[in-house]
C-alpha cells in the first residue's frame, strides 16, 4: 500500500517532494518499501513521529519539518493522504488533486467522495454553497445509523469524509491559531522543541481541530472508486470486482470466500460460505465475513498472553534490507536474507551459534575471520561461532543469500557489533 500510494501521489507531486510519516520500529519498513520503487528516495523524505498522538500532532509534525528542515515555501501547497486507502479510478482521482492544489487558495480543503451507498461506517460531510470549483462546508456528521446513512444518500447533498486534507503552512499555522490556541503554543516552538515536547501534544484528531471549527474549509467532490481499506471484509469486496485469476485457491462447494496469502501458497475451501483466509506465513486467519471489527479484541489477547507472533514477524526490515525466516526450530533456523546494492551489514559476531552462507542470487563480499571473500551465486562459506564476519552487496542488484544458523542459542540479541554504518550498538 506504500508503495502504490507514493506511485500514484507521483503523478501530481515530484517523487521528491513526497514526505512520509512514521514511526521509528518502521522506518526501515517504509524506507526500504520506497527505494524499490523509487531508487533515489532519500531517508530525509520521511518523518519519524515520537509515539502515536492521532492525526493532529502528526501533521502539525509534518507541517514543522516542511516548514523548519526543509525550507518550503509557507503558501506552497501541500495534500496529506492516507497509505491505506484504495483507488480504483487513478486518473480520475489526480485530476481532482489538480484541480484542487490548484483552487485551493488560502483555504482548508478536503477531498470528498460521492457516496455509492448508506455506508454507517464513515463520517460524512455537508455540502454548502458552490463556488467555481469546490463547496463550502456546510457541517461534518459522525458515523450515522443505517436510517441516517439513507437519508444522507438520498438528499444528495453530504459526500463521504475520507480525510484527505489540502493547505498551506501558511494558512494551516493561522487556523491552528484561530481554532486551538493550545495546539498552536505547540506549533510554534521550534522543530526540535516541538518533537521534544511531542509527547505533550494533545492526542486529538484533525477533524476536531481545525475542521469542525475553521471558517475556511472548503470540499471538492469526486467519485473515484475510492475504498478505506480497514478490514479484510473490504479488501474481499475490492478483490470481488477484480479480474485477477487466482491459480493459488481453488474452491469446492463453496460460495463468497476471499483468500490472501503471502506466501503464496495454496488454500483450498471445500463446502464453505462466506468466510475470509488470510495466510502471513506464521498465520492463518480464519474469519466470519462481518466479523472484522472483532479483530482488534483477538490481538489484544493475543498481546495479553504474550504470543510472539505478535512482535516477531517471519519478514523483517534492516537499514540494509530485510530477511525473512524460514525455519525457525530450537537448534537451527533457516532465513532468506536480502541486502540492497551497495549495502553492508555490521562487522559483527554471535557466540552461540555458527552461520552458514549460500548465496542465491547477485554477487557477496564477505569477511569471515581474516578471510576476505568475494561469494558468486552457488557458492558459501562456513563461519564459525565467535568468528568475526561481515556481509555486504557490491553490486547493482540484489544479493540474496540462504542463512542456516545451528546452536543452542539463535535469538537476535545474540550478536556483538564492532563497526556499523548505521550506528546501532
Amino acid at each position: 500500500m506504500i508503495q502504490e500510494t507514493f506511485l500514484r501521489m507521483s503523478g501530481v507531486i515530484s517523487m521528491n517532494n513526497i514526505y512520509i510519516v512514521t514511526d521509528k520500529d518502521n522506518f526501515f519498513n517504509v524506507y526500504n518499501q520506497v527505494r524499490e520503487v523509487y531508487s533515489d528516495f532519500k531517508k530525509e523524505q520521511i518523518v519519524i513521529e515520537p509515539m502515536s498522538r492521532d492525526t493532529t500532532p502528526a501533521i502539525m509534525l509534518a507541517v514543522k519539518y516542511l516548514q523548519d528542515v526543509i525550507g518550503i515555501d509557507k503558501k506552497a501547497p501541500i495534500i496529506e493522504v492516507h497509505s491505506d486507502h484504495y483507488i480504483g479510478k487513478k486518473d480520475v482521482y489526480l485530476n481532482l488533486v489538480k484541480k484542487a492544489l490548484t483552487n485551493l487558495g488560502d483555504n482548508i480543503g478536503l477531498i470528498g467522495i460521492t457516496p455509492t451507498k448508506p455506508d454507517t461506517g464513515l463520517g460524512y460531510i455537508e455540502k454548502g454553497e458552490k463556488e467555481n470549483e469546490y463547496y463550502r462546508v456546510s457541517a461534518f456528521k459522525e458515523k450515522p445509523d443505517a436510517q441516517t446513512a439513507q437519508k444522507f444518500l438520498d438528499t444528495g447533498k453530504y459526500v463521504w469524509n475520507a480525510g484527505m486534507y489540502l493547505f498551506n503552512a501558511e494558512t494551516f499555522g493561522e487556523q491552528l491559531r484561530i481554532c486551538d490556541p493550545e495546539m498552536s503554543s505547540f506549533f510554534e516552538k521550534s522543530y526540535e522543541e516541538f518533537v521534544e515536547n511531542f509527547g505533550n501534544v494533545p492526542k486529538i484528531a484533525i477533524d476536531y481541530v481545525i475542521a469542525e471549527r475553521s471558517k475556511k474549509v472548503i470540499m471538492f467532490e469526486g467519485d473515484f472508486a475510492w475504498s478505506d481499506i480497514g478490514s479484510f471484509d473490504v479488501l474481499s469486496e475490492i478483490s470481488s470486482k477484480s479480474e485477477e485469476i487466482k491459480d493459488k485457491y481453488l474452491s469446492f462447494d463453496s460460495r463468497n470466500v476471499y483468500t490472501n496469502s503471502s506466501s503464496n501458497r495454496l488454500i483450498v475451501a471445500v463446502g464453505i460460505d462466506d468466510i475470509n483466509i488470510v495466510e502471513n506465513n506464521d498465520v492463518i486467519l480464519v474469519q466470519k465475513k462481518g466479523k472484522s471489527n472483532e479483530i482488534k479484541q483477538v490481538v489484544e489477547y493475543l498481546k495479553e498472553n504474550k504470543y510472539k507472533e505478535v512482535e516477531h514477524n517471519i519478514e523483517v526490515q534492516r537499514p540494509w534490507g530485510k530477511y525473512e525466516v524460514l525455519i525457525d526450530e530450537k537448534n537451527h533456523k533457516v532465513k532468506k536474507i536480502t541486502v540492497l546494492p551497495g549495502s553492508t551489514l555490521s562487522l559483527q559476531s554471535h557466540k552461540h551459534r555458527s552461520e552458514h552462507w549460500v548465496v542465491v542470487k547477485g554477487t557477496a563480499q564477505v569477511i569471515n575471520g581474516e578471510n576476505m571473500l568475494v561469494l558468486h551465486e552457488n557458492q558459501s562459506t562456513y563461519i564459525q561461532a565467535e568468528s568475526k564476519h561481515r556481509l555486504s552487496n557490491p553490486g547493482e542488484t540484489e544479493l540474496q543469500i540462504i542463512e542456516v544458523q545451528t546452536g543452542d542459542y539463535l535469538e537476535e540479541d545474540d550478536i556483538v557489533r564492532y563497526e556499523d554504518t548505521y550506528g546501532r550498538k
